[in-house]
């Protein structure tokens, strides 16, 4: 994909309002400096807003928009105003290949049928797959999925998962042959539901694609970094997420107490704060943002509700990379490959 690819992005979504998401997206236009794009939503407040970056503007359209899709809105209610919402709108951009990429931080539910609807599948894709790195103690991030957008899955759902899942790691994570696992309740070849069964006994025959599938992993490994992709089903996924997110602010807050609670710990907490930062900044959310929609015939980032300027620059950095690699093409390759090799 050329470096001046578009991208569409829903100006208007994120908690935090069209001041963060234009500082996001001035960011991200820094270090991917021949990337341009479309920043849908009111085009009064974002023409006022882009006074305030004028690189941003330089290598930026607006594309009107009059509503936005609410928080709290049901999808098919999204679904039915996409033409005039700043959601809707940046993914018809995508559809009609003017942008090659769209980000959003608004409703997940609403992107996510928007998406499916507009879009579609790739040939060989039963069910689009939600997709997030976290953080590891290891050399790299982990890739999940699905993270929620299919709560029941059988066997061939979960193999897809683990196709694109793998397609996707060798782009964010640049790895030529990343390690899969299916999650699991144990690692033992018994363990687990006939679905999660099934879909290991199809990924241990296969051989031909650039994936190593490892097994099982059970939820108390998920940030160890023995492996690069773990897939489930987004019943399973969602709330192995949540759980994670809220480990690490328990730790977070755990650590701020514990410094707070005597003189004594005040000092150390000075003496290791070159260490806590390091603490701080691996665990931050904003570093991994960015969950995308595997299995769609184009690529759509869901950036976190409440991600800071950071945050939305690193979704929008990860949308830029599985442009510039063509992911799209790349998984329908392999999902090619491995069903002429069945």
């Amino acid at each position: 994909m050329a470096d001046n690819a578009w991208i569409a992005v829903d100006a208007m979504g994120g908690d935090d309002g069209l001041a963060v998401m234009l500082a996001g997206v001035a960011r991200a236009r820094r270090r991917f400096e021949g990337m341009r794009f479309f920043l849908v939503g009111d085009e009064a407040q974002i023409a006022e807003g882009l006074k305030s970056h004028p690189n941003l503007s330089a290598a930026s359209e607006i594309v009107h928009a009059p509503e936005i899709v609410g928080s709290n809105e049901k999808p098919s209610q999204a679904i039915r105003r996409a033409r005039t919402t700043s959601m809707g709108i940046a993914i018809d951009l995508v559809k009609q290949r003017r942008a090659a990429a769209a980000v959003s931080s608004g409703n997940t539910g609403a992107l996510m049928a928007m998406a499916k609807l507009s879009l579609r599948t790739l040939p060989g894709i039963d069910r689009p797959a939600l997709a997030a790195p976290l953080p590891t103690l290891g050399d790299n991030d982990v890739v999940m999925l699905d993270l929620g957008a299919n709560t029941e899955c059988d066997a061939r759902n979960l193999v897809q998962f683990a196709v694109m899942g793998a397609a996707y790691a060798r782009v964010l994570l640049e790895l030529d042959n990343p390690r899969v696992a299916l999650l699991n309740i144990g690692s033992e070849d018994q363990k687990g539901t006939d679905e999660i069964r099934d879909a290991a006994a199809v990924l241990r025959g296969q051989n031909h694609l650039p994936l190593n599938f490892t097994g099982f992993i059970e939820g108390n490994q998920l940030a160890r970094g023995e492996v690069d992709v773990i897939v489930c089903d987004g019943f399973a996924g969602n709330i192995a997420l949540k759980t994670a997110e809220g480990t690490a602010r328990f730790v977070g807050d755990l650590l701020k107490r514990a410094f707070r609670s005597s003189t004594r710990s005040k000092i150390g907490f000075l003496i290791s704060r070159p260490a806590t930062q390091l603490l701080r900044d691996h665990l931050d959310p904003n570093n991994h943002n960015g969950a995308v929609f595997l299995g769609l015939n184009g690529v759509v980032v869901k950036s976190h509700g409440s991600a800071n300027e950071l945050g939305v620059a690193t979704a929008i950095g990860n949308a830029a990379k599985m442009v510039r690699a063509d992911l799209t093409r790349r998984i329908a390759e392999d999902l090619l490959n491995f069903e002429d090799a069945a």
